[in-house]
């Protein structure tokens, strides 16, 4: 059996989940390089990006409450998501509240219509999930790593 047989026997897709205002927004676990709490960030705070350092590396901070709300949560106390997108500088993302870690079936995974990712200021998320959470239902936004900049 080879690796690509394994990766695509998996039923689930692991996924690091974080409260964004009223969305809640996920990472690959792939894609997470680790989780820190938040230290210093570097800005003129008129735009939603920043630089912090990260274990001797210089990572850019986005900060996606400023960036689809127009309200900064940088200077509050929290955790930097810090991801590795596959091309580039190491990425924080600010949450407020502690990340968790959620295994999801793959076939409630669908991809985002290519209209909504142009006309939407969630053209961060290449996909959606909607999965049980309690007696209701839970709408992840699935982050392209890639897209954050």
């Amino acid at each position: 059996m080879t690796i690509q047989t394994l990766a695509n026997d998996v039923k689930t897709l692991r996924l690091i989940t974080m409260g964004l205002g009223e969305l809640t927004i996920a990472c690959r676990i792939e894609t997470v390089y680790k989780v820190v709490a938040q230290s210093k960030i570097h800005s003129s705070g008129l735009g939603y990006t920043g630089l912090t350092h990260i274990d001797g590396h210089a990572a850019v901070v986005v900060d996606l409450h400023h960036k689809l709300f127009n309200t900064s949560i940088a200077d509050q106390r929290g955790y930097f998501v810090i991801l590795k997108p596959q091309v580039g500088d190491l990425v924080a993302i600010p949450v407020t509240t502690s990340p968790n870690l959620m295994d999801i079936p793959r076939d409630h995974v669908k991809v985002l219509p290519a209209a909504y990712r142009q006309s939407d200021t969630l053209n961060i998320a290449s996909h959606v999930a909607v999965v049980p959470h309690g007696d209701k239902t839970l709408t992840l936004f699935i982050v392209d790593e890639n897209a954050l900049i």
